[in-house]
């Protein structure tokens, strides 16, 4: 024996299993005989999975369930009952075939950009009347927006390229997707079957170069296969660990006639005999006999909490244990509440930090032990015993070893040991004197920033917008300073309020995500209405601001909020800390010039407001922190989008931080890049 627990030994046999989804397949499973197994399989899953949320469209008035949910979600019998085939008994392309797949599992919103190898798609779907069409300018932008939109709805989000240079721009997305569990399928044109391998015009092979970056992919060689592998590259992308799903679909494939057989059951037999099951009552109960022999727990949670949400505050409710969360899992619990001691790691708080650092035992659920979370492993919650609850086998011992482990949704283990503890309930205030100390630490390290009544900091334009907006937009970000300081000085008090690249870090996510979002959001058609803001940096706003004319052309309400420092704000931080100040190439304004120095307006580059203004989107630019209120209430009453360039000083820093590699002992609570380090 190992050692391990069984429920180690069993998340043991899945590992890797996220990159390997059939390999174990065998190859007589393709025929008759395996598919009615597969078809028994299939629907013994999806009974047990009764909540298991469809891509769909919204339905009624409600816009907000108190978990984010967007509005209430059709089921797969509801779509059906409602869709009807418009060619009747007649032969289609298969392009018509997809799209009709498309709207088969309830997909209203997708995000398409033309070309040569995508054009019979395109065609086809103007001939749906159910499914509209945003036409981002970029396809990283198409996949970012489809990403926005499946994080703030939880539906599957859908983006389309052509083949070559169209489908290689969706990379960036699909891993971004794969490290963040969003749901997606992209969909790409390839070549005509007859020219792949030959190096034709605007031929990748898009399937090789995705497969480590995809949840799974598909090369569609036959038009019959279409509604099945579609039906399964949706279920793919949403059960289990959610993530992205590649379909490549040669072009003479989409120009085939077909009669579709709509019934055709999906091959996943493999699949989802691997996919685990709700959590066993006998681990449960060892969790809460856990619990019940500490003295100092803490619960640290992730993105795999976010759809969790009512059964982890019941949790903390009736255990009174403190509760840290990972940059994905902001909203998961109440940031309001007493018991969130907010963001743990890098640049997390010190009082969550600290109760890592001191806990006897830790709680991780819906979370993997990244990096910038951890820090030097070996010293993370070095005197804890590890409960470890994830979805995804692979993730179990593999940065960090867990005393107990449990492969199982987040949702059905909560709700297991709520139900374990009204039977068996703590003792009242058990661990009073715990929260005690670490609310103490909480007070004597709050979060704070320098205050100047001359400039506006970037901390103070957050806060502001927070208590302008009520704590109730949603925010997207790109990638940088002002995304950590967006994740400390905006609370969110929901889960999908949250809309930002974690895993991956990709700078130019946040005006795309944002206007997924706003796609979801925007009060037309029965979809419900809420305010979405882009908190970016100028640096990472640059890298996708052709999406500035979807959002005029499309109409949609987001709200860019720059905060601007001419400079790539977090490299420069860790230039000061570490590399004596030395500016490698950090600086983006001009070169003879810099606008910290001048203050001269004509300086500050590039013009945001002017670009804006280029593509018919109101704008303004503020300096003064008597500006800034405002100039916020205007970007918030104005109609449709709008731009609010913040300038910022480039000298101040994140903090916390803990360097990279570090530990608690290490964390730095004060400086900026006036002092020499």
């Amino acid at each position: 024996m190992s050692g391990k627990t069984t429920s180690q030994r069993n998340c043991g046999i899945m590992k890797h299993a996220r990159h390997s989804l059939f390999y174990n397949v065998p190859a007589s499973y393709h025929k008759s005989k395996g598919v009615a197994s597969c078809r028994r399989a299939l629907s013994f899953v999806l009974a047990a999975a009764a909540e298991d949320v469809h891509s769909a469209a919204v339905t009624g008035d409600e816009n907000d369930n108190g978990m984010g949910v967007y509005g209430r979600q059709l089921t797969q019998d509801e779509i059906l009952a409602n869709w009807t085939d418009r060619f009747g008994d007649e032969p289609r392309k298969g392009s018509d075939v997809l799209v009709q797949c498309l709207e088969r599992e309830g997909v209203d919103t997708l995000f398409a950009y033309p070309g040569g190898a995508s054009l019979e798609i395109h065609q086809a779907l103007t001939r749906s009347d159910s499914i509209r069409n945003i036409l981002c300018r970029h396809e990283q932008g198409e996949i970012f927006a489809a990403e926005g939109y499946a994080k703030v709805t939880g539906k599957v989000g859908v983006c389309i390229a052509t083949s070559g240079p169209g489908a290689t721009n969706l990379v960036t997305g699909l891993a971004d997707a794969l490290l963040d569990s969003v749901p997606l399928v992209a969909i790409t044109g390839q070549v005509p079957r007859k020219l792949i391998g030959t190096d034709g015009f605007q031929e990748t092979p898009i399937v090789e170069v995705t497969r480590q970056i995809t949840k799974h992919n598909y090369l569609v060689m036959n038009v019959e296969d279409i509604p099945r592998i579609m039906k399964e590259a949706f279920y793919l992308a949403r059960s289990g660990r959610p993530g992205p799903v590649l379909v490549d679909i040669p072009k003479d494939v989409q120009q085939t006639l077909c009669l579709p057989n709509w019934d055709d059951p999906v091959n996943l037999r493999g699949y989802i005999s691997r996919l685990p099951m709700p959590a066993k009552e006998d681990e449960l109960e060892a969790v809460v006999e856990a619990i019940k022999e500490s003295k100092r727990p803490m619960l640290y949670v992730g993105g795999g909490c976010v759809d969790a949400y009512p059964e982890l505050a019941e949790f903390v409710k009736k255990t009174g244990i403190p509760v840290a969360q990972t940059l994905m899992g902001l909203g998961a619990f109440p940031e309001q509440d007493p018991m969130a001691l907010q963001m743990l790691g890098m640049h997390g708080t010190v009082a969550a930090n600290y109760a890592i650092h001191e806990s006897d035992l830790l709680l991780a659920i819906g979370v993997r032990f990244d990096d910038r979370v951890t820090g030097k492993l070996e010293e993370f919650a070095a005197r804890a015993r590890i409960v470890h609850i994830d979805i995804d086998p692979a993730e179990i011992n593999k940065n960090k070893h867990a005393n107990i482990a449990i492969c199982s949704d987040s949702r059905s283990a909560l709700r297991g040991m709520n139900n374990l503890l009204d039977a068996s309930p703590l003792k009242d205030d058990a661990f009073g004197e715990w929260f005690a100390e670490v609310d103490g630490v909480r007070k004597e390290h709050p979060d704070s920033y320098p205050t100047r009544d001359d400039v506006i900091m970037p901390q103070q334009a957050i806060e502001v917008l927070y208590e302008e907006t009520n704590g109730e937009a949603i925010v997207s970000t790109g990638v940088g300073q002002h995304q950590m300081w967006a994740a400390q000085y905006y609370k969110f008090a929901k889960p999908r309020n949250w809309v930002t690249s974690g895993g991956l870090g990709s700078m130019g996510f946040g005006l795309p995500s944002a206007l997924g979002a706003a796609a979801a959001f925007d009060g037309k058609d029965g979809r419900p209405k809420k305010t979405v803001v882009d908190i970016d940096g100028d640096g990472s706003f640059l890298m996708n601001c052709q999406e500035l004319a979807t959002a005029a052309v499309d109409g949609l309400e987001t709200k860019c909020f720059i905060l601007n420092n001419q400079h790539l704000g977090m490299v420069v931080q860790w230039e000061d800390r570490f590399y004596k100040a030395n500016r490698a190439h950090t600086y983006l304004g001009k070169k003879d010039v810099e606008w910290h120095i001048t203050q001269d307006q004509k300086d500050i580059f590039p013009d945001f407001v002017t670009m804006a203004n280029s593509f018919g989107i109101p704008a303004k630019r503020i300096t003064h922190p008597d500006e800034l209120r405002p100039a916020i209430r205007e970007m918030l009453d104005t109609p449709g989008p709008y731009l609010l360039d913040i300038m910022v000083p480039h000298i101040q820093h994140v903090l916390p931080m803990i360097p990279g590699g570090g530990s608690f002992k290490d964390i730095i609570t004060d400086g900026d890049g006036n002092d020499v380090y």
